[in-house]
């Protein structure tokens, strides 16, 4: 290993939220002028179940804002008809209240809780399942397949609003075999991928994608089989709302693909997905619903600082209108993307640390904020060393904003892990580039290509001479397809 690695480093390079990862101690999160964070103006962005999970989520990371938080929740919990997250939100509130240095209000004298209102809503929620459930059976009896489908969707779409998703998906899985034209199977489809964003169920959604787009297509296909003649003007409106139509599934697919990506960790999946989303509108109520255009912004731009290099960045993000309207809901991306195409690596990293709690407060993307951060310091310090064959330390920590030992540190680990080929001189703080003979390389690339010359014609003139002495597998008389059996070789 060509690295002069000091022995007396021992102190990593410490970031606001480094150790706020770990599995023993919980992460909290500052909100100052440092860390900006507008939770009105945020939560506005969603509705729904969403806006509460995402409230949730805000207050057991950063607790200086949980009574703010627990306010707005109750406030969107009375729009839903699931009097359990009352529950929910109190379980919070203490858990939150528990940690040491944190001192809390108590959640009653924020807000009482509307009991008349829950008793009422479960009342109501028993009610609609007894009415559905005998639908349900109704049809069944009278084995009317369009009825039974329409009920199970019911069930389904009633479930998930009471917050029962395990009885939701079976009711949207079971209406599949009463399905009897592909929109019905699309419309399922659907259904199951809004109710898996929900539950940030990551790994199912590529299945119910791949589902999806296949009744897209028999749907799109559908009409141009059928039977029966239509007038001139007909068809070309009809067209134009499939086409329309077409556009908005595609749209939410490609989000649910991109979601998919990024929760398994695959950002340069996650980042091709996200680039090829449509417009907003063509979201439709899934913008509130699931996600907010500005998210949209978040996720693709960090998948892609994080994995593309620079001239992919410029022709897919900075040169995509599309994309461009989503990073219009997130000015500071666009500030981010240029200081990054403009090697102004300490404005990114100070961009990045400025807006992580922003980062961390995202339910579907905290848990990658800091491997996608390290991606891009990584790339950062790869690229600002290229032009270089030798660059002292101490310039490199003026353009990162790092201590010389924290510079040592990432260069030394860059080095190790093969992204900079060259080597550390401790003593005088210099990084070097390793010197590459050009002339031994020509000369090997040289003999590599006469070898691979040589060996393709000995594979030639074998085959010229084993077609003279007629020693060819011919193909069999019965018929078929003709095959070549033999391909050469030493």
């Amino acid at each position: 290993m060509d690295i002069d690695r000091p022995e007396d480093i021992s102190t990593q390079p410490s970031t606001p939220t480094a150790t706020a990862t770990g599995q023993t101690k919980k992460m909290i999160l500052p909100v100052d002028e440092a860390h900006p964070f507008e939770l009105d103006s945020y939560i506005s962005n969603y509705s729904g179940r969403t806006a509460i999970d995402r409230l949730l989520y805000i207050m057991t990371i950063c607790p200086s804002i949980a009574p703010d938080a627990a306010q707005l929740c109750i406030q969107y919990i009375h729009q839903t008809r699931d009097p359990s997250l009352y529950q929910n939100l109190l379980q919070t509130y203490d858990q939150v209240a528990a940690y040491p240095d944190v001192s809390l209000p108590n959640f009653m004298d924020l807000a009482k809780l509307d009991t008349k209102w829950a008793d009422e809503m479960m009342a109501k929620n028993q009610a609609d399942r007894v009415k559905l459930e005998v639908e349900l059976k109704t049809y069944s009896n009278n084995m009317i397949k369009e009825s039974i489908r329409m009920a199970y969707r019911d069930l389904g779409d009633f479930y998930r609003s009471t917050g029962d998703y395990g009885a939701s998906l079976k009711n949207y899985t079971k209406s599949r075999e009463f399905c009897t034209t592909s929109q019905h199977v699309l419309d399922m489809c659907m259904s199951i991928l809004e109710l898996l964003v929900e539950q940030r169920n990551y790994a199912h959604l590529s299945t119910y994608v791949f589902k999806a787009d296949a009744a897209l297509d028999s749907a799109a296909a559908a009409p141009q089989g059928g039977s029966g003649t239509t007038s001139a003007p007909q068809p070309v409106a009809n067209t134009k709302k499939k086409s329309a139509e077409r556009d908005n599934v595609q749209a939410k697919l490609d989000l649910a693909t991109a979601l998919s990506h990024l929760g398994q960790a695959s950002y340069e999946k996650a980042a091709l997905a996200f680039l090829k989303i449509g417009s907003p509108k063509d979201l439709g109520d899934w913008i509130g619903k699931l996600i907010a255009p500005g998210d949209i912004a978040i996720y693709g731009t960090l998948c892609s600082l994080a994995t593309f290099p620079r001239s992919a960045i410029k022709s897919r993000i900075l040169e995509n209108s599309i994309f461009g309207s989503y990073i219009e809901q997130e000015p500071y991306i666009r500030e981010l993307i240029e200081a990054y195409m403009n090697s102004n690596f300490k404005t990114v990293l100070d961009l990045l640390n400025k807006y992580s709690t922003r980062h961390f407060a995202d339910i579907h993307l905290t848990t990658h904020v800091n491997d996608l951060t390290s991606m891009i310091r990584n790339s950062a310090v790869v690229l600002y060393f290229q032009p270089f064959a030798s660059i002292k330390l101490e310039r490199m920590s003026a353009a990162f904003g790092w201590s010389i030992e924290e510079v040592e540190y990432h260069v030394v680990n860059l080095i190790q892990s093969g992204d900079i080929q060259g080597r550390v001189d401790s003593q005088n703080k210099i990084l070097r580039a390793k010197k590459i003979n050009q002339r031994d390389e020509l000369f090997a690339r040289t003999i590599k290509a006469g070898t691979d010359i040589l060996a393709t014609n000995r594979k030639l003139l074998l085959r010229m001479r084993l077609q003279q002495a007629d020693l060819v597998v011919k193909p069999p008389k019965t018929g078929g397809h003709p095959v070549e059996f033999f391909t050469g070789g030493d």
